[in-house]
């Protein structure tokens, strides 16, 4: 495993980071809660020392994964990751989404990030994790109703108060990055990145690698579907987010499986699989400090953990990259 700090912090983070999302079971037809725990244990076990979660995963139940899983490990040796600002037991702010819980039953998702609501959301967080504090502390969404001011001042309060060490954002364009650090020192912008959404090339990564940013890119594997597992006609649960994205039409799984193809040669020369080659092609792209990997299992966790060893010469990153940009997907 490879570590790496976040912007101007002294917090060092496994490259391949244990992203809790899909372990929390929300909009990904559920989940199976000692499946999840050995996931997180086993990446521990061979170096993935942080975890990306958030309380809306679930609705607290992904952090409370978290937390058991990691309540025998020396606290020190662990790096949580979380974040604030969507609500579901309130209706303040504006609307994000409306979705389902775990039982099925309708709720509406709020984007808001009072001070009171940080300050509240952190305090069941750290319950839910059994710990007392969080190493990075992420606003999930802008919130638009809020003063970023008032929100950033509210995080800078908990770290005066030792409950959090560092302050990141997510989904943040340049403009709010901008503003926010007048008010704090913000270490990292967490984001969407893979193969097939690379937007932030543009302007987010210059504006990172020029303020010493570091992004987290969440969703590398976009979802699963750059492991070419999944093949035309693939059926979703009927609560799966994914089978209403349009990555995941019969089209673009042909496409994208015919590029993975093309690059499978070089999976087999370096004895991994192409979701290993995918993650390994992230994390040494410009100004990617890490990538978040959910798993299911202790299969997947180990699988996606054993990326951070796989070897990739320039050349071969460009090769990657040129059979890349020839792929051209329907929206």
């Amino acid at each position: 495993m490879q570590y790496r700090k976040l912007g101007n912090s002294n917090l060092e983070v496994s490259v391949i980071t244990f992203g809790a999302w899909a372990a929390g079971g929300w909009m990904w037809g559920g989940t199976e809660r000692n499946e999840a725990i050995k996931a997180i244990r086993a990446s521990y076990d061979v170096g993935v020392t942080s975890i990306d979660t958030a309380p809306i995963y679930g609705q607290g139940l992904s952090e409370e994964i978290v937390g058991d899983a990691i309540r025998d490990l020396p606290r020190d040796s662990i790096q949580i990751l979380t974040k604030f600002g969507l609500r579901w037991d309130l209706d303040r702010g504006s609307l994000h989404m409306k979705s389902k819980n775990a039982e099925g039953e309708s709720i509406d998702i709020y984007k808001y990030a009072s001070k009171e609501s940080i300050i509240h959301e952190c305090e069941d967080s750290l319950k839910r994790l059994g710990t007392d504090y969080i190493d990075l502390y992420q606003i999930h969404w802008p919130d638009k109703t809020t003063p970023i001011q008032e929100t950033m001042e509210a995080v800078s309060r908990l770290i005066d108060q030792g409950k959090v060490r560092y302050a990141g954002v997510c989904n943040y364009n340049t403009d709010l990055l901008t503003e926010a650090s007048q008010y704090i020192n913000l270490v990292s912008n967490q984001v969407p990145y893979s193969m097939v959404k690379r937007d932030i090339e543009q302007d987010t990564v210059p504006y990172c690698l020029q303020h010493n940013l570091s992004i987290l890119a969440y969703s590398p594997l976009e979802r699963g579907l750059l492991t070419g597992k999944m093949k035309p006609g693939h059926q979703f649960a009927p609560d799966d987010h994914r089978a209403s994205l349009h990555f995941f039409t019969d089209t673009n799984l042909a496409r994208v499986n015919s590029f993975l193809e093309k690059i499978s040669p070089l999976a087999n020369e370096k004895q991994c699989t192409i979701g290993q080659l995918v993650l390994k092609w992230t994390i040494e792209q410009p100004g990617i400090t890490i990538a978040l990997a959910g798993a299911r299992n202790e299969k997947q966790a180990l699988e996606n953990a054993a990326a951070a060893d796989v070897e990739l010469a320039p050349s071969e990153l460009a090769l990657i990259t040129s059979q890349l940009n020839e792929l051209k997907l329907a929206k």
